[in-house]
């Protein structure tokens, strides 16, 4: 299918967007939530594959606060940031001292350019609030448009999956969240929570996934919708078919299965089944 995808802005907010080129009537939408590298490459292809699958999808740079990222964060450094994690041992996301003693191996010229776009990616007190002021701005702006029917659903992947699951908690028009092994969040933040959430985790990923079977039972227990996934031997990432953690089988299943779930909370087109 042909998409008409490029940047605008939506709620007064940049976002990467793409719909079907093939259909002015309105469509149900979806909002792909960011990794902690921005709208990157595969954030803007992930746009574009809903929209090929019928959505009207959006993406928000989180990090253009004002409607321009800083220097800090724009996509070159991101770029080059995550060249460096690549050849790094995994200790480096949890562990300061180990990632200075890399990023001081390094040439002069490289070096606090690192430190400053890795202490920005990797800010342990990055503002949540205002992240998701903007995602519900982004999707009150979509429900309202005559691009839209007025049915919103969520997605995010990583730090983007534990925003999803915050907006579903703080926004009760949306339709549907799906969250991709993002940390749950805590409970009292989903006590708003009106919409079906599904969730993808990857069993190798203890340090997210260890903490899920309690977040569906305690929402279970509330009355909430929530089906999770865990897939065995699979890592943290697994669906960024741009990263070493990439596994093609729990890629293919999740992404089925957040179509269907996807089409069933926006309601499909009406389908009805006829019974032999």
């Amino acid at each position: 299918m042909r998409v008409e995808a490029g940047r605008q802005e939506v709620g007064g907010t940049p976002v990467y967007r793409a719909r079907p080129a093939g259909t002015r009537e309105p469509l149900p939408a979806v909002v792909v939530i960011q990794e902690v590298w921005g709208v990157d490459e595969h954030i803007e292809d992930l746009t574009r594959r809903f929209a090929e699958a019928g959505y009207l999808a959006v993406a928000p740079d989180l990090y253009a606060e004002g409607g321009r990222r800083p220097d800090v964060l724009a996509d070159e450094r991101i770029s080059v940031l995550k060249r460096f994690l690549d050849t790094a041992p995994p200790t480096v996301w949890t562990d300061p001292s180990s990632r200075e003693g890399l990023i001081a191996a390094r040439p002069a010229e490289e070096r606090e350019e690192l430190r400053g776009t890795m202490a920005a990616v990797l800010n342990p007190n990055r503002p949540i609030p205002r992240y998701l002021e903007t995602l519900r701005g982004v999707a009150a702006a979509l429900r309202e448009s005559e691009e839209c029917t007025g049915r919103v659903v969520s997605t995010g992947y990583c730090f983007g999956g534990l925003l999803s699951a915050l907006l579903a908690g703080a926004d009760p028009e949306l339709s549907g969240a799906a969250v991709y092994y993002g940390s749950p969040p805590q409970l009292t933040a989903m006590e708003g929570l009106a919409c079906a959430l599904i969730g993808f985790y990857g069993e190798d990923d203890t340090r997210i996934t260890a903490a899920v079977p309690a977040f569906a039972e305690a929402l279970r227990g509330a009355g909430k919708e929530f089906e999770a996934h865990v897939y065995p031997a699979t890592p943290h990432a697994f669906f960024n078919d741009l990263r070493p953690s990439y596994r093609v089988g729990p890629a293919r299943d999740a992404w089925a299965r957040t179509l269907s779930f996807f089409a069933r909370v926006t309601d499909g087109a009406g389908a009805r089944e006829i019974r032999a």
